[in-house]
């Protein structure tokens, strides 16, 4: 009994279980805790999809963004912000049949396309960067550059998308690097890195 306690101490941190044991030995007890370790390793490292309250007010309702981002119907593709801080933003877009890309992406088969999921992450970190200026009504946002995009499942109507962005690096010069994700439910349905670059109006 000692030495399975003392094996499963390998696995460095608390386990509360139920360990039943048929003949024991050295050998098996460290295999068992290497495969228990390598099983807390990735339950750590899986996604978490952001929490929120339904009902607590946004930080950003579509009146607020619309004085941020210069984007208006049919391009401007978030709702609400619902968490914003100097390193970190979460927006979210409800899908419905009624968007308009639907009418041709497809009929019989509607599907959010891809490039505009890019498009609605892209948009709910303009936020992030532009709340960083004291008179975001005088700034455009440029997309630079996208990399590490991934499309992990397909996004219909009557879902809810969330956006999680952080800073990858400060923001210097006006320039913002991102790294986001996209969640359904608790399922990562797209990420990606992004660049983007504020340029005051002339």
């Amino acid at each position: 009994m000692l030495d399975i306690v003392g094996d499963m101490a390998l696995i460095g941190m608390p386990v509360k279980a139920h360990i039943l044991a048929a003949r024991p030995g050295h050998a098996a007890n460290v295999e068992f805790a290497r495969k228990i370790k390598q099983l807390i390793k990735s339950e750590k490292t899986k996604p978490v999809a952001p929490t929120f309250n339904l009902l607590a007010p946004p930080v950003f309702d579509i009146n607020q963004i619309s004085k941020y981002l210069p984007h208006r119907y049919p391009f401007l593709l978030i709702d609400k912000i619902i968490e914003l801080t100097e390193t970190k933003v979460i927006g979210l877009k409800n899908v419905t049949l009624n968007e308009w890309f639907f009418q041709g992406h497809f009929p019989e088969n509607p599907v959010m396309p891809g490039v505009l999921m890019i498009e609605a992450m892209a948009q709910t970190g303009g936020i992030l960067v532009l709340s960083t200026v004291p008179d975001p009504e005088n700034y455009w946002t440029y997309f630079m550059r996208i990399d590490q995009a991934r499309f992990k499942q397909k996004v219909i109507p009557g879902d809810t998308l969330i956006f999680d962005l952080s800073l990858a690096s400060p923001i210097r010069r006006g320039i913002c690097h991102m790294v986001g994700k996209a969640y359904v439910g608790d399922k990562v349905v797209m990420e990606a890195e992004m660049m983007a670059q504020i340029v005051k109006k002339s």
